[in-house]
Formats: structure tokens, C-alpha cells, sequence
């Protein structure tokens, strides 16, 4: 990425996290390991992205959980997808956002969601693997 395209993407995102310190919502996250060690951007910047999770996660509204890799999964993160509640979920393909409002697909993602979240570390634990990828990117940002 440019550094004018990196500047705008993360800008956008700081605006849509303003919705994270709304503690009228309550917001539930799964993420999958893989995910975290994407590297996007330079392992600085993704160690503290991997801090603002932590942090984050420790308001009262928002659950935020990590499948890791070392456990066995039955099923496939395909794209990303956003249950905005029991009537619509949208999902995020390469070009566009999908919103999908069949009780029945509805209800396929959902389940899904849920089954992650069997998976899924929460508390902390999951902060425990988050700050030990972040450490992993603080020290190859030391040796770089």
C-alpha cells in the first residue's frame, strides 16, 4: 500500500471504531489467529494494532474471542460477516457487501458464528495469545 492509501484505510477504520465506546450496544467478536498474524503492515504498527484489541476487550460491552490455530476446527472462516442481528448479517467479499436477510441464511450464520465461538478463546487467555503474537512482532521489529 501507499502511504496515502495506508493513511486513508486507517483513518476509515477509526472512524467506524467510534461505534466501540458506544455502551448502549453490545458487540461480540470472533477473530481466527490467522488473522492477527497477517502482516499488512510493518510489525510495528501490528503490535499495537494487537494492543488496541487487548484493550478493547476489556469494556464491559464488548466480547471479544480468538479462535487459535492449535485446535481442531469442523468448519472454514470463507469471508468475513457481521451479524447486525436475527433479521440481516452482511458479508464482505472482494468487491462488494453482501446483506443477506432470508430467516434461513440468516440463521447458516448464526450457526457459524456460534460454532466459532465454541472454539474460540475469550478473557484471559485470549489476551494472553494476542500479546504473545504481539511480542513475536515487537521482536522481529528489534532483529529487522
Amino acid at each position: 500500500m501507499s502511504e496515502d492509501a495506508l493513511t486513508r484505510t486507517i483513518n476509515g477504520r477509526l472512524e467506524r471504531q467510534a461505534v466501540l465506546y458506544d455502551n448502549a450496544k453490545s458487540l461480540r467478536f470472533i477473530i481466527t489467529e490467522p488473522v492477527l498474524r497477517w502482516r499488512i503492515v510493518q510489525p510495528q504498527m501490528m503490535a499495537a494494532q494487537l494492543d488496541r484489541i487487548v484493550s478493547i476487550s476489556r469494556l464491559s460491552h464488548v466480547d471479544i474471542r480468538i479462535v487459535p490455530l492449535r485446535v481442531q476446527q469442523h468448519d472454514i472462516a470463507n469471508h468475513a460477516f457481521v451479524i447486525r442481528d436475527d433479521r440481516m448479517v452482511t458479508v464482505e467479499t472482494v468487491h462488494a457487501e453482501v446483506v443477506v436477510t432470508d430467516p434461513r441464511d440468516v440463521s447458516l450464520y448464526v450457526d457459524k458464528f456460534e460454532g466459532f465461538e465454541r472454539a474460540a478463546l475469550a478473557g484471559d487467555e485470549m489476551r494472553n495469545l494476542i500479546e504473545s503474537i504481539r511480542n513475536d512482532f515487537l521482536r522481529e521489529q528489534e532483529t529487522g
